[in-house]
């Protein structure tokens, strides 16, 4: 996961990639994405898209007039799906449920929480939480078994985990697969917010190449090839 910070004229030109799906997440700012299949949009503060490049995909991802700042997060497609159809699902604040207890308000993009479930906008599962605490509230963070977990904290300070590991902002607090049963306790003494992420674990080579992330060096030669000869977004079925 990558946190960028940029503004007119910089921003990331039309690129490729291929093997990953990429989830966007805007703290503050503007914004504007394209791709080579005729979609577009504005995405502002709180908005989160969920872009799956699967065989391959064309875009851009350019600043508003004031700049963006941004989490973006490369979550790895398995081997039988990662030259399935691009697509995108943008989800706005205002769409995002909101469920409050105890001093805690979590607004779920991904996953499930109590009786609130919204599908996840990735091909591969994924739950993602934006979590709010007040001083001295705690909150335990659903986490099935088989899942890992980690949480970016955005402002403040919290201890996460059995073992009560502090985070404070700017840092990544990872979960390994002992450290919890079904939840990740989360706690903050004077107010915190983070971003909260889970997936299941599966066990496959990780080969990357600039824009892709492939199994095997083959198959990432074999997107460069497809790019150069301009072939890239039109990727061959995927296999079961």
């Amino acid at each position: 996961m990558a946190e960028d910070w940029f503004a007119p004229p910089a921003g990331f030109p039309t690129h490729p990639h291929r093997g990953i799906e990429t989830v966007t997440f805007v703290l503050a700012g503007e914004l504007l994405h394209e791709d080579h299949t005729g979609g577009k949009g504005r995405l502002r503060p709180g908005d989160a898209q969920f872009m799956t490049a699967g065989g391959g995909v064309m875009h851009s991802e350019m600043p508003g007039p004031e700049g963006v700042q941004t989490l973006q997060l490369w979550l790895k497609l398995p081997a039988r799906l990662k030259m399935i159809p691009a697509r995108y699902q943008d989800l706005r604040l205002a769409d995002a449920p909101v469920v409050r207890k105890d001093g805690a308000e979590a607004r779920v993009y991904a996953g499930g929480l109590g009786d609130v479930e919204v599908p996840h906008g990735s091909t591969w599962p994924l739950a993602l939480l934006d979590l709010r605490l007040d001083g001295g509230s705690s909150f335990a963070a659903p986490v099935p078994l088989g899942h890992r977990a980690f949480a970016y904290v955005v402002e403040g300070r919290a201890e996460i985990g059995f073992n009560r590991r502090a985070a404070e902002a700017g840092d990544v607090a990872w979960a390994a697969l002992p450290e919890f049963d079904d939840e990740l306790p989360i706690a903050a003494d004077k107010g915190a917010r983070l971003l909260v992420f889970a997936s299941p674990v599966f066990h496959e080579p990780i080969v990357m190449g600039g824009p892709f992330v492939m199994n095997t060096r083959e198959e990432i030669l074999e997107a460069f090839a497809n790019l150069r000869a301009g072939r890239l977004t039109a990727p061959k079925p995927a296999t079961a």
